[in-house]
């Protein structure tokens, strides 16, 4: 770990409160605080601040080109920060605080190996966009691959939890089957599956129902409802307002790299900021 890398200093820098970030006794599952990111002189994300709570569910809204799916990928470490800082349970993600500033008064940061990182995103599940399914492997050997190669688990322990997974997702019929015999909504719920099987703290959704069919939808959304009943922590950016209004714990609208407005499920009835207003009434 000998790279360095300065971030604007402030009180975000070292877990002290900024922006629209509440301060709680209960350490929040993930806090977001400043983060920019810039590819180049493209300005993705220009200083999104964000509170998720252990066991809610946040839904991020917004039109495409926002920064909603870029800052799920910080969140899980697929980007690098350009700015700001994202805590996971409490534990600054991608750097380590050498307590240390620099003469202009910027804190120093020490960027982590990638063996640190990877024990980070251990407890970050993911599913995308897209199934990323293994093609010549049945459902339950996709489920079981990152158990057996990643946790080393045994062969039989592996397929004994893949079952129980892919049960839990309503396909324990399926476990058999490969992808190419399976619908586009049995393939995503293998997908999440296969990331559950990771027994992850945080489930990450990057628009997981977007390549589906509409009547594919209701499946997947199906799951992520009883998901949310037990209580995972979840953060989620999709277009289905319906799922936003009811299980969201928090609405977020992001547009042009910033968050617009926050609050409740109840924002999406009665927003107050004018560009959310106008975003609903061309998706509702």
């Amino acid at each position: 770990m000998t790279d360095m890398t300065v971030f604007p200093a402030n009180a975000a820098d070292f877990g002290g409160s900024s922006g629209n970030v509440s301060s709680t006794t209960v350490t929040p599952a993930v806090r977001a605080i400043g983060v920019h990111k810039a590819y180049g002189s493209l300005h993705v994300l220009k200083g999104v601040d964000m509170t998720i709570m252990p066991g809610s569910v946040t839904v991020i809204l917004g039109p495409s080109g926002s920064g909603k799916s870029t800052f799920l990928r910080l969140i899980n470490q697929l980007e690098t920060l350009t700015g700001g800082s994202i805590e996971v349970e409490g534990e600054l993600i991608g750097y380590r605080r050498t307590g240390r500033v620099d003469a202009q008064g910027r804190a120093i940061l020490q960027t982590l190996d990638d063996k640190a990182i990877a024990a980070q995103r251990a407890k970050l599940g993911m599913v995308f966009q897209r199934f990323n399914l293994f093609p010549h492997m049945t459902a339950l050997e996709n489920v079981m691959e990152a158990p057996v190669h990643v946790k080393h688990m045994s062969r039989a322990d592996a397929r004994a939890l893949a079952i129980t997974e892919l049960e839990r997702v309503g396909l324990g019929e399926r476990i058999d089957h490969y992808p190419s015999e399976l619908s586009g909504g049995q393939q995503q719920r293998v997908a999440i599956a296969r990331a559950l099987a990771m027994k992850p703290e945080i489930m990450l959704f990057d628009e997981p129902t977007s390549a589906l069919d509409p009547e594919l939808v209701g499946e997947v959304l199906n799951v992520m409802r009883s998901l949310a009943r037990e209580g995972m922590t979840m953060v989620v950016v999709t277009h289905e307002i319906g799922f936003a209004r009811e299980v969201a714990d928090q609405v977020v609208f992001m547009d042009g790299g910033v968050v617009v407005e926050a609050g409740g499920p109840e924002i999406i009835s009665q927003p107050s900021e004018p560009r959310f207003k106008d975003f609903l009434q061309h998706v509702l």
